[in-house]
């Protein structure tokens, strides 16, 4: 029986949500797990602050309440509401950021984030005490744009290229993207930087894969 993993966006952006989807395509396998991809009508823009973060936690629940599937992946790398919806479901829920962490861990003794806003920082900050791996982290960088510039296929590169290189002299071994919207750059920023640059909703398929097969 094919498997349903359900990856939602929690912001109304659609050139994110078509990016996280792109991400995704290649982990699908057909008759044993597939990816669909969806996003909130009722998120914000983007998360970009602790409202954003705390004020999706309740839609993401009814989302999950609302399709059935074997296992769900919250597609933002804050990993806002993880902890509230696995108290409506019995089934995994999967945060991108914790996955991309061990990732990165799994390859490398310290690594750095590439944080969408500065404001991301201290959200992803808490994630890594959770996981008890703060001293893992070498350094954390934001780029501070909006979303329709992070989806772009060209305008980024040159800040997540300047970005990458400033985490790798601070002695990151490998690089975290830490948002969705910069799905579409990671080969792209791996070249130039030398490092390797883990993309979270990459890591999140394969932890769910791992969760349903």
């Amino acid at each position: 029986m094919e498997r349903r993993i359900l990856v939602i966006n929690p912001n109304k952006d659609a050139s994110c949500t078509a990016g996280i989807a792109a991400a995704l395509e290649p982990f699908g396998r057909p008759g044993q797990a597939r990816f669909d991809t969806i996003q909130l009508r009722e998120g914000p823009d983007c998360i970009a602050s602790w409202q954003d973060w705390y004020g999706v936690a309740l839609p993401l629940c009814a989302a999950v309440q609302a399709e059935a599937a074997d296992a769900y992946v919250i597609a933002c790398v804050s990993d806002p509401g993880v902890e509230a919806v696995r108290e409506v479901t019995d089934r995994p829920v999967i945060g991108p950021f914790r996955s991309a962490v061990l990732a990165a861990m799994a390859r490398a003794d310290r690594f750095g984030v590439i944080a969408f806003v500065d404001a991301s920082k201290e959200r992803q900050r808490r994630v890594l005490l959770s996981m008890g791996v703060e001293n893992r982290l070498a350094a954390t960088e934001a780029l501070n744009l909006s979303m329709s510039a992070l989806t772009d296929p060209e305008a980024p590169r040159a800040a997540l290229v300047a970005a990458g290189q400033r985490l790798v002299e601070a002695g990151s071994a490998a690089v975290v993207l830490g948002c969705t919207g910069m799905a579409g750059h990671r080969a792209y920023l791996e070249a130039e930087i030398g490092v390797p640059v883990i993309e979270p909703c990459a890591a999140a398929a394969v932890q769910a894969l791992l969760a349903v097969t």
